[in-house]
This record gives structure tokens, sequence and C-alpha cells, in this order.
């Protein structure tokens, strides 16, 4: 790992330290898979369809806008830093994606006949990717905490906006998880709630069937002055939901102005 300023290098992820109490986590946006497993995937899933893909550039405001912010460099194919560590589902009676997934959002096999990873492998991965980030998620947080007095995580996805294996019915545009309420204070909630209502570009919704993944379900503890909100943007509103996934520039601008006002909701806020 190497320091460079305010710029921190790791093999598994790049953190940039801001100066506001707002901390940008992207665990999906990674693309990398390591040569020594690349054979054991199908040819369809060194495709990694099921990336966040283009959220860096979607959000290239965020590093000037004083927020720290998280990027991985490896896919969730080869593990999900948004699942527990332990494997739990985080949604009880619908489909789920495991910590290392061995199937795509579709619902067809991500390895080889018998190349799936055993126990003692998903612990080393663990070990290797998971736990690395999820410490410097915490410093981070301890850091931005000591020197506002509060932390606030945005964990930041997106996704293709009909899969059946995983929903019915097509997802609204935007779709803010803050646990039911019990990640954020009710005020943080309620000014972002009023941030998405109060445009008619977009869908939306808050605590719908995203309601936020582990980490915003880890990190949000409002009693301890640390805030979680996820927000699921459907592919659609910035890039083609067909492959080869291209950034669509022209919607990506139009959609920028009201992610900005969620996040300087976010870095403006303070507790009462």
């Amino acid at each position: 790992m190497s320091q460079v300023s305010n710029v921190i290098e790791h093999d598994v992820f790049t953190l940039y330290r801001g100066s506001t109490p707002l901390l940008v986590s992207m665990p999906h946006v990674g693309t990398l898979i390591p040569a020594y497993l690349q054979a054991r995937y199908t040819p369809r899933a060194l495709q990694l369809e099921d990336t966040d893909w283009h959220l860096e550039a979607v959000y290239d405001f965020v590093r000037d806008s004083g927020a720290s912010l998280i990027v991985p460099r490896y896919s969730r194919y080869v593990i999900d830093l948004n699942r527990p560590s332990e494997n739990t589902p985080m949604y009880a009676g619908a489909n789920n994606t495991e910590l290392c997934p061995t199937c795509f959002f579709t619902g067809e096999p991500l390895y080889r006949e018998g190349q799936a990873p055993d126990e003692a492998e998903i612990a080393k991965r663990v070990a290797t990717y998971w736990n690395p980030y999820h410490a410097t998620l915490a410093a981070e947080l301890q850091r931005l905490h000591q020197a506002h007095g509060h932390a606030v995580l945005f964990d930041a996805h997106s996704i293709h906006s009909e899969l059946p294996w995983l929903f019915e019915g097509r997802l609204p545009d935007l779709n803010l998880g803050t646990v039911n309420g019990s990640s954020a204070a009710p005020a943080l909630r309620d000014a972002l709630a009023q941030v998405l209502a109060s445009q008619t570009a977009y869908t939306q919704v808050v605590d719908g069937r995203f309601k936020g993944g582990h980490i915003t379900r880890h990190f949000g503890r409002p009693a301890e002055g640390l805030h979680a909100v996820q927000l699921e943007m459907c592919w659609k509103c910035y890039m083609a939901e067909q492959p080869p996934y291209v950034l669509d520039e022209a919607r990506a601008e139009r959609v920028r102005p009201l992610l900005k006002k969620l996040l300087h909701s976010l870095m403006e806020w303070t507790p009462q």
C-alpha cells in the first residue's frame, strides 16, 4: 500500500481522502478478475455484465466536492464487498447472490462445472479482498467522525432496471435505502427523500426493494454518529442497458445535478 498526499493506493482499492463528513463507497465498480481464476469462469462471466458500470464517471464530481471516495479494483464476481463475510442472505424470501457469487443476476452459473470456490477459498478471498476494504471503510469513517463529530457514508450502486430473477417488474429509477430508517437519522433520511421527491424526471422510492446492503446495515449506526445510506440507480438513467453497456454522456449529464444535490445534502447536514 502506498500513500501520496491524500490518495491511498492499495492492491484492492484506491482511497481518496476528503475534508467533509462524507465518504462515498462504490463497492461494485471493480472489473478485475485475477489471472489465476479466469479459466474457471464461463466465457460469459468474463464479460462482467453485473458490474455497476461507469459509476466513477457519473459521479466524477465527488473528488472535487471534498468528500472521501473509495473505489475497489476487483469484480464482484471475485467477492461481493456488499455482503457480510459470513455470507448470510441480505433479503429473506428472495433470490440473493452470495459473498462469492456463483450465478449471474439472471440465475445462470458463473463458473464452469465443478469450479465454484469452496469454503476454504472463500475464506482466503475474504482475507485478501474483503477485509482490507472494510477495514479502510471503518478507519476512514472513524477519521471523519473525529474531525466533524459525525460521519456519513453514501454507498453508490447501479443495476439493470429489469431482472426477473431478483425482483418483479421494473425498478424505480432511483432507489434510496436506509434499512427502513435504521441506518441514518430520520432528519437525514427525510432531507434526502425531499430531494428525490422535488423532481419529476426520475421515478424514485425510499426503502423499497433495495433497502441497503451489508455496508449500509453494518456502518449505519446513528446513535454513534455514523449514518449510512445506499442509492441503487437504474442503468437507464445514464447508460445503455444492453451490451456493450456504453455510457450515454447526455443522460449522465442530466442525472448529475440530482446526484450532486443528494451528496450536497449529505455533506451539509449536521445532527441536531
